[in-house]
C-alpha cells in the first residue's frame, strides 16, 4: 500500500472512530457458565441447512474468552471506542430478570472495564438479534408484552453498567430483524407471516425502545449522563430514472425501510410515515381484512415515542436502484411499498452478492437524514465490505478510502452534523446465513486453529492512520 502526501480532508477534532461486533457473531460459548438458548441457537441447531457453510456461532471467534485479545487489537487500531452487543440470554438466559446469572454479568463487566482500562469507551448495543428462546416461546416481538421484558433488561442493564457505559443503542436493525418474522431461513425466527409478522416486531420493538429511552431518562440519565439511541439500517434507495415515477418510487423506498423506525421517533409529527400508513392500509382493506396489517399507535403513543434519542445511529452499506414495482429478495422493502429494487451492473463488486460499492450513496442516505429530520446530530454506527480473509486487503482499504472521502463531503460541503464513524467488523465473524464464507474484519482469525488466533490485516494500518492524524490520505494505488 502506498499513499500520496495530499489529503482529501481532514475530521473534526471532536470526531471519534471505532468499531463494532456482535455477540451471536464473535462471543461462542453458547452454552457455558449458565447462558442460556437463544433464537439463533435454536433456529441454525436444528436448520444447519440455513447457512452457506452449515456452520453456526457455537465458538464462533471465542470472545467470551478472548476479550483482552480484542481490546488489544482495538488498542492497536487506536479506537476510540467498541460497539459491541450484550448477549440476553448471558445474564438472563430465560429472557426473565429474576432469573440472573452471575458469570454471563461478570463477563460484560470484565469487558468493559478492560476497555476503559485501555482509554476505549464502550457502546453498548442491548438487542442485536439474539432473543432469548423462551420468550419467543411466548411470540417473541410479535406479543405487546415483549416491551415489558425489555423494560426489565434495559433497566437490568443501566443499573449494572449504567456507572461506566455512556453510549447505549436499544435495538441494532429492527429493519433486519423483523424480517425474521416475515420470511423463512433468512431471519431468526424464520416465520413465514410476511406483512404481519414484521408490522408487528416493528410496532412493538418502536414502543420497547421508547419505554428503555424514557426509562433511562427519567431513572438514570441524571447520575449517568449517557446517551441513548438505536442503530438503523440507512442504506440509500437511488431511482433508477428522474422520472417522476422512479423518484416517487425512491421516497416510498427510503420511507419504508429507513423511515418505518426513524420517523415515529426523529420527526416532528411522530407517528409512521403518511405514505407507509396509506399503502399499508390501502392494501389491508382490498385484501379484505377487517384491520390494517400495520398497528395504529394512539396519540398518547406517538407523543410518547417522538424525540425518543439523543443522536441518529446510521448503519450503511450499500445503495440500491429503484422504480415501480415488487421487490423479492430486500428484506427492508416490503411489497406494500410497491417497489423494485435492483443493482446497478456497473457498480463495484464484493465477497457478498447484495453489497455493491456506492461511496456516495452514504452521502446521499447521511443528507436525507439531515434534511428529513432537521439535522439531527448523526453517528455512522457500521459500515464494512467483506472479501475473502487475506490479510493484503486492499479492496477494503480502497472501500474505506471512498466512503470516509463521504462522510468528509457531508461534513464539510453539506453541513451534516456527523460525528462518529464505526468500521464493521473489528473481527472476522460469523455472518449470519452466510457463515464463515464472508469476512468483514480488520483482524484476521483462524477458525482452523482452536486459538482463534487473530492478526491484523493491511487495513488497520491504514485506518490508524487517519484516526492518528484526522487526515484522509489520497490513495495513489487501487485494488
Amino acid at each position: 500500500m502506498s499513499s500520496s502526501a495530499t489529503t482529501t480532508g481532514r475530521f473534526p477534532q471532536d470526531f471519534l472512530f471505532g468499531s463494532a461486533t456482535a455477540a451471536y457473531q464473535v462471543e461462542g460459548a453458547w452454552n457455558e457458565d449458565g447462558k442460556g438458548e437463544s433464537i439463533w441457537d435454536r433456529m441454525l441447531h436444528e436448520h444447519p441447512d440455513y447457512v452457506r457453510d452449515r456452520q453456526n456461532g457455537d465458538v464462533s471467534a471465542n470472545s467470551y474468552h478472548l476479550y483482552k485479545d480484542d481490546v488489544k487489537a482495538l488498542k492497536e487500531l487506536g479506537a476510540h471506542f467498541y460497539r459491541f452487543s450484550i448477549a440476553w440470554t448471558r445474564i438472563m438466559p430465560t429472557g426473565e430478570a429474576h432469573k440472573i446469572n452471575q458469570p454471563g454479568i461478570d463477563y460484560y463487566n470484565n469487558l468493559i472495564n478492560e476497555l476503559l482500562a485501555n482509554g476505549i469507551q464502550p457502546m453498548v448495543t442491548m438487542y442485536h438479534w439474539d432473543l432469548p428462546q423462551w420468550l419467543q416461546d411466548l411470540g417473541g416481538w410479535t406479543n405487546p408484552i415483549m416491551v415489558d421484558y425489555f423494560e426489565d433488561y434495559a433497566r437490568f442493564l443501566f443499573e449494572r453498567y449504567g456507572d461506566r457505559v455512556k453510549w447505549w443503542f436499544t435495538f441494532n436493525e429492527p429493519s433486519v430483524f423483523a424480517a425474521g418474522y416475515a420470511t423463512e431461513r433468512q431471519m431468526a425466527p424464520s416465520l413465514n407471516k410476511p406483512g404481519v409478522g414484521d408490522y408487528l416486531a416493528s410496532h412493538h420493538v418502536l414502543i420497547a425502545h421508547a419505554r428503555a429511552y424514557h426509562l433511562y431518562d427519567k431513572h438514570y440519565r441524571p447520575t449517568q449522563q449517557g446517551k441513548v439511541s438505536i442503530a438503523l439500517m440507512s442504506n440509500w434507495y437511488e431511482p433508477r430514472s428522474d422520472s417522476t415515477e422512479d423518484i416517487a418510487a425512491s421516497d416510498r423506498a427510503m420511507q419504508f425501510s429507513i423511515g418505518l423506525y426513524a420517523h415515529p421517533i426523529f420527526s416532528s409529527a411522530g407517528d409512521y410515515p403518511a405514505i407507509v400508513r396509506e399503502l399499508v392500509d390501502k392494501n389491508s382493506k382490498a385484501e379484505g381484512r377487517p384491520r390494517s396489517r400495520l398497528p395504529v399507535f394512539s396519540k398518547d403513543m406517538i407523543e410518547y415515542i417522538k424525540g425518543t434519542s439523543d443522536f441518529y445511529s446510521l448503519n450503511y452499506y450499500t445503495c440500491r436502484l429503484v422504480s415501480p414495482g415488487i421487490t423479492k429478495h430486500d428484506p427492508a422493502l416490503r411489497p406494500d411499498a410497491e417497489v423494485s429494487s435492483h443493482a446497478d451492473p456497473s457498480w463495484p463488486t464484493t465477497a457478498s452478492e447484495w453489497i455493491k460499492v456506492v461511496p456516495w450513496g452514504l452521502r446521499k442516505a447521511i443528507n436525507w437524514v439531515h434534511k428529513q429530520y432537521n439535522g439531527p446530530t448523526i453517528v455512522i454506527t457500521e459500515n464494512g465490505v467483506p472479501d475473502n480473509g487475506k490479510l493484503e486487503d486492499l479492496s477494503r482499504i480502497s472501500y474505506y478510502r471512498v466512503h470516509l472521502a463521504e462522510v468528509l463531503k457531508s461534513i464539510h460541503e453539506d453541513g451534516c452534523n456527523v460525528k462518529g464513524f464505526t468500521t464493521w467488523s473489528l473481527l472476522d465473524n460469523f455472518e449470519w446465513n452466510s457463515g464463515y464464507t464472508e469476512k468483514f474484519g480488520l483482524y484476521f482469525v483462524d477458525y482452523s486453529d482452536p486459538a482463534r488466533t487473530r492478526k491484523a490485516k493491511a487495513s488497520v494500518q491504514f485506518l490508524k492512520q487517519i484516526i492518528r492524524t484526522r487526515e484522509l490520505p489520497e490513495e495513489t494505488q487501487k485494488p
